[in-house]
């Protein structure tokens, strides 16, 4: 299983990318993968050739409308581990002893 960080920036169309990721967030929901949202980018699970394809689809759905796209990645790639969005922030609060902010 994997799980995968990305954050896909249109270069040149302004300051505010919210519309893009909007679009993006769609494409992934509409992949049937697990994923969480944050103020920085995305996270996406699943195995490597789906997360990769919901990532390539979503930096050319971009490009559609920018010439030129920017994409950050960070891929944990663990065997046999699934539900790592919410065990590994589990595991923390575990150690903590409490809840912390999600």
């Amino acid at each position: 299983m994997v799980l995968l960080e990305m954050s896909i920036v249109p270069i040149g169309q302004g300051e505010s990318v919210s519309s893009f990721v909007a679009q993006c967030v769609d494409i992934i929901d509409r992949s049937g993968l697990d994923y969480e949202l944050h103020s920085m980018g995305t996270i996406v699970e699943g195995e490597l050739d789906e997360v990769l394809t919901v990532m390539r689809l979503c930096i050319e759905h971009v490009a559609q409308a920018a010439n030129r796209v920017s994409c950050t990645a960070k891929i944990d790639y663990r065997k046999g581990a699934a539900g790592g969005l919410r065990s590994k922030v589990d595991s923390v609060e575990q150690k903590l002893g409490r809840s912390i902010r999600r």
